[in-house]
């Protein structure tokens, strides 16, 4: 038996235990282009298989049903190389999310240009997950989490208000126009900023090109919308305090982020190289350590299904658009799709969660009934 063959038979057997097959008529079934595929999953995992896709070495149908599969059958922890070794020795002893390289992430994802985000986000750009109860579009799921978010935090005219990692502002333009505050926007991306500033012109929306670690300011209530993956495992306890040391009387701090099944203090390598460098995806018991004894919980909620269609309204999105934006090439394509698809594949098989928190100083003083 060749090598070549012996690779395919392992992998074969592999995909066994999630009802995959290779060359398949179904539509999560493998179609293999070249056969080095084999070869370069089992010598780089993760890695090798989604730059495998990107290289264009293999295609499925349905990608994001493909990836859910895997995930249940637990496959990737069935093929471990030297360099998954390497990646996670570095993580734990690194910490990625200091200094210079904290704002890695900004220039390299949201700075990739906001004419592919404009063709794929709804129309207040936001880059979260929706929530479609009572929704069958991607524009009415995001007003529903954005008001969402505002009647949990029990906005009302005339407070302060703080969004970290505010994107393209359409939160902080929201909560502005429908509740009558006023917000300070903060990121970490130049792009975002030069959007947001011309998107809230004329409304009392102050948007910062500003790293969280510098705030010392008062507000009211504060708000984070998909930042919290950013802040790395070793970096959480002094997030929350000074969320703590911001945060004024009886205000509250939501918190929406992904969110682990189990802890871990690295993410996806492929997704560490290609679309989010030096983050991490927080667990229940790495926030809960990281806030006990300085922030009261309030509430939890996980609604991970309606990341999973966000995730594929983003990916229909930029499918219909592809045509509009010819300064992407074929291999950026790829990735970006194997992105939208792996992730909501990801939320498919409950490995990815999707969580807002609530949480106050002290307590409320009155009872918080949460909206629902």
């Amino acid at each position: 038996m060749s090598r070549s063959t012996n690779y395919k038979e392992q992998i074969k057997s592999l995909l066994q235990h999630a009802d995959i097959c290779i060359d398949g008529n179904r539509p999560w079934d493998l179609q293999i282009h070249n056969p080095d595929t084999y070869g370069r999953i089992l010598g780089e995992g993760t890695i090798g298989f989604g730059e495998a896709y990107m290289d264009g070495w293999w295609d499925c149908e349905a990608l994001d049903e493909f990836i859910a599969r895997v995930l249940r059958a637990e496959i990737p922890s069935r093929i471990r190389t030297w360099q998954d070794k390497i990646f996670f020795t570095k993580a734990w002893l690194l910490n990625r999310q200091a200094g210079v390289r904290s704002l890695k992430v900004g220039r390299h994802h949201y700075d990739a240009g906001n004419d592919l985000y404009e063709r794929m986000l709804d129309t207040r750009m936001i880059y979260t997950c929706g929530y479609w109860h009572n929704a069958d579009n991607l524009d009415d799921a995001q007003e529903n989490k954005l008001d969402f978010v505002c009647r949990k935090l029990n906005l009302k005219p005339g407070m302060r208000v703080l969004d970290i990692g505010c994107g393209w502002g359409g939160a902080a333009k929201y909560a502005t126009e429908k509740y009558g505050v006023t917000v300070v926007g903060i990121t970490i991306s130049k792009e975002q900023v030069k959007w947001a500033e011309a998107s809230c012109a004329g409304l009392p929306v102050e948007i910062r090109l500003q790293d969280y670690k510098t705030l010392k300011e008062p507000f009211d209530c504060i708000f984070s919308l998909g930042m919290f993956e950013h802040v790395g495992f070793k970096n959480y306890r002094s997030f929350f305090e000074i969320v703590e040391r911001c945060l004024v009387g009886d205000g509250l701090f939501l918190l929406q982020t992904i969110g682990a099944k189990r802890s871990s203090v690295k993410l996806d390598p492929w997704i560490e190289k290609y679309i989010f460098p030096n983050s991490i995806t927080p667990s229940i018991k790495l926030i809960g350590g990281a806030i006990e004894n300085l922030l009261v919980m309030e509430d939890w909620q996980n609604f991970r299904n309606d990341y999973d269609k966000t995730l594929l309204a983003w990916h229909s999105k930029i499918n219909d658009k592809w045509h509009e934006l010819p300064a992407y090439n074929a291999e950026f394509r790829r990735m970006w799709n194997y992105y939208l698809l792996a992730a909501a594949g990801t939320f498919r098989a409950g490995n990815s969660q999707l969580w807002q928190i609530v949480l106050s100083k002290r307590g409320t003083k009155h009872r918080y009934d949460t909206p629902r």
